[in-house]
């Protein structure tokens, strides 16, 4: 039986579907396309950061980290302040967070999967505290992370997360890379068009 062009498009498609494809493996050709990291990767994510709009802070400890963020917190004044992460509540006494979130958010709180120092972007995932909404709703976005998230490269964070999840990915997976922006009309640069206007990164060596 002759088939046509849809079934043969289909046929393509269930081909490139088996569990193999998923558990691909990623080969680090970052380091021939990007320039070689000097210094650490904390110093590293935290220049790349800056350039493409967004700041990192670094701490020694989870506690200088709390201390830090409950000070910016208060400093920037927010009204509405999201987080669905366990008992960080207790760790921003000044603050009070809420874990249901909806339009009238001023920022919110969110860990991720991965920091890639060489390009300053976040690795976060559905399967983390606040799934998909919390990176993408609030106007600000304040991402809490480990320096052993940490890793020099794009495709370092692809195989990590393969390794962690043991190649079952979760249904969403993204690269944050700076606040969110559009040049699309009149080529002219607008800030938050479809996510936060500000991304903020904070890391302790350990949480």
């Amino acid at each position: 039986m002759k088939l046509d062009s849809r079934h043969i498009i289909l046929q393509k498609i269930a081909a490139f579907s088996d569990k193999s494809a998923v558990n691909a493996t990623f080969e680090n050709e970052d380091a021939s396309i990007y320039k070689p990291i000097e210094g650490s990767l904390d110093s590293c994510f935290q220049a790349e950061l800056a350039l493409i709009g967004g700041e990192s802070f670094s701490f020694k400890t989870d506690t200088e980290l709390y201390a830090g963020l409950n000070s910016f917190l208060v400093e920037k004044g927010f009204a509405a302040v999201y987080s669905s992460l366990p008992d960080i509540q207790n760790q921003l006494p000044n603050v009070f967070l809420n874990s249901e979130p909806y339009a009238d958010m001023d920022a919110a709180i969110t860990e991720c999967e991965f920091l890639v120092a060489r390009t300053g972007s976040v690795l976060i995932s559905s399967a983390s505290y606040g799934g998909r909404q919390l990176n993408v709703f609030p106007p600000v976005h304040i991402v809490i992370a480990k320096r052993s998230q940490l890793v020099p490269f794009v495709t370092d964070a692809l195989q990590a997360l393969q390794e962690k999840y043991l190649g079952a990915l979760p249904s969403l997976v993204s690269f944050i890379s700076g606040p969110s922006r559009t040049a699309d009309i009149e080529k002219t640069l607008v800030m938050g068009a479809h996510g936060p206007r500000k991304l903020y990164v904070f890391i302790a060596e350990n949480l």
